[in-house]
């Protein structure tokens, strides 16, 4: 696959639908991050972390909010990356993620904006709770079991942790959202199911698994890092005692 993308588009192939990523990551992580936070100062009773219960609802209330705001910016995404795989007749050939949107609503009607928003939350609130919530309550056992010290390396962990459960956890719907949102025709998500488990078997739901982690893997562990660090500054700015 890597040798197919450098022949056909060379060296900036691999950076094919750069700008959609950007905006969704704008939109999407900022929203899901930002309420997720937020919701836990908001429950927080002290210095008691919120309930693994609780982290859940609100890792998911956030990510269904995350994934409404950020669908747009994810079509232009899927499609972008998806036009190197098609005829030159059928590519759309999109500029940039702005270009984009404003094609898809000439061209497809506003509504196109929000297509296979439902499997997109879906996943997002997957996302979000298996990420977000799975590494806050590895966190917490890396320190008070393991010993470790609230550091780079107990983040590193953590998060390398968080990744590989969050990509299984959303490799089915991974599947379906790609599919759905690169189609060219409309097609329920029950009968594209049956389609793809008749032709493909149950293995459908973990195809593109290895390429899904290699990507999410190292992204989840630098968010974690960064998110880590750009809080321990925040606090110490603003004069917080570290919770």
């Amino acid at each position: 696959m890597i040798g197919h993308i450098f022949k056909s588009d060379g060296f900036m192939g691999f950076y094919r639908g750069l700008s959609a990523s950007l905006l969704r990551q704008i939109t999407y992580s900022t929203t899901r991050f930002g309420v997720y936070e937020e919701l836990k100062e908001v429950f927080r009773h002290g210095t008691a972390q919120p309930s693994f219960p609780a982290l859940i609802a609100m890792s998911s209330t956030s990510g269904f909010l995350g994934g409404i705001v950020g669908n747009p910016a994810d079509i232009l995404n899927v499609r972008m990356q998806n036009d190197a795989a098609l005829p030159a007749a059928e590519r759309r050939n999109y500029k940039h993620a702005i270009d984009g949107l404003f094609r898809m609503v000439r061209e497809e009607g506003f509504g196109s904006l929000f297509r296979g928003v439902w499997p997109n939350s879906t996943r997002a609130v997957l996302m979000t709770a298996s990420q977000l919530a799975s590494y806050d309550v590895f966190k917490k056992e890396l320190l008070e079991r393991a010993k470790m010290k609230d550091n780079l390396a107990t983040h590193f962990t953590a998060s390398f942790m968080a990744g590989f459960v969050a990509t299984t956890i959303c490799s089915p719907v991974d599947v379906i959202k790609t599919r759905v949102m690169s189609a060219k025709t409309q097609e329920g998500i029950l009968p594209l199911v049956k389609r793809i488990t008749a032709q493909e078997g149950w293995m459908w739901m973990f195809k593109g698994w290895v390429p899904s982690f290699s990507r999410l893997g190292p992204h989840t562990i630098a968010t974690f890092m960064f998110l880590e660090q750009h809080k321990k500054v925040y606090r110490r700015v603003h004069g917080y005692d570290e919770v």
